[in-house]
């Protein structure tokens, strides 16, 4: 098992690309926590990484505040002893244009997208510190590599995140603390649904990828296992591309 031994903390866990990172991780040997505000999503799929054999945790986070993320981490040391994971995973999107964003939209998507991977970073590496090294894998999107004619909030702040990332990756080498990003293109979640569940919407974002299909949560939950894991031990802050061909063009 990819994972075996390992604590493994998850944002946006309880349902979509979360939800697939959760089950995988815990396939491959992880104790999961589950950490998002669905409560009755994340509960019931703690109920069933544990009746299945694994272990998992849900705890209730708004990555926004930083006294929730404070609880997070020590619930789950109390539970499972340490933190070796942290997957940045939770995210809102948005892609009003510039001129019709308002300050609060801009700020809202900030708080979640940039300012929640800051607070858990900050509060995971002293944990990760003690356990002697650990993996954090932020997912930002490719989004956060080019421009959009659309959503200049939710595209600054995946590029703030792919940045923080490498300021992670630097900082905290020596302490034997990894930081990577993963940037996926479209990817089937209820994120984009209003996008493609039309054929005329999913015409259009399928003409935007070389492979000719719109990726899925477990595309994306394989990267951050290999990037969790220690096949990547000398990797960091790197950028995981996982976009179909979409940055490629």
């Amino acid at each position: 098992m990819r994972l075996e031994g390992k604590v493994a903390l998850i944002t946006g866990g309880s349902r979509g690309q979360g939800a697939a990172e959760a089950r995988l991780f815990a396939n491959e040997g992880a104790a999961v926590v589950i950490a998002d505000v669905l409560e009755e999503a994340g509960k019931q799929l703690e109920a069933e990484i544990n009746e299945t054999g694994g272990r998992a945790l849900f705890v209730k986070l708004d990555v926004t505040a930083e006294s929730d993320w404070q609880q997070c981490i020590s619930d789950t040391v109390e539970r499972f002893g340490k933190l070796d994971v942290l997957v940045n995973n939770a995210g809102i999107y948005g892609r009003t244009m510039i001129e019709d964003t308002t300050v609060e939209e801009w700020e809202r998507i900030m708080s979640v997208n940039t300012t929640g991977v800051f607070l858990g970073t900050k509060h995971a590496i002293p944990e990760m510190r003690k356990a002697g090294g650990g993996s954090i894998v932020n997912i930002s999107s490719i989004a956060g590599l080019v421009g959009s004619p659309r959503g200049g909030a939710y595209t600054t702040s995946k590029g703030g995140v792919r940045l923080f990332t490498k300021s992670t990756a630097i900082q905290h080498a020596q302490d034997g603390i990894r930081a990577n990003s993963i940037h996926p293109g479209p990817i089937d979640t209820e994120m984009i649904a209003d996008n493609i569940g039309t054929p005329e919407g999913l015409a259009a974002s399928l003409s935007r990828v070389p492979l000719g299909r719109v990726g899925t949560v477990d595309d994306v939950a394989y990267g951050a296992l290999f990037l969790a894991s220690d096949e990547a031990s000398y990797m960091t802050g790197s950028e995981l591309v996982i976009d179909g061909g979409v940055v490629a063009q």
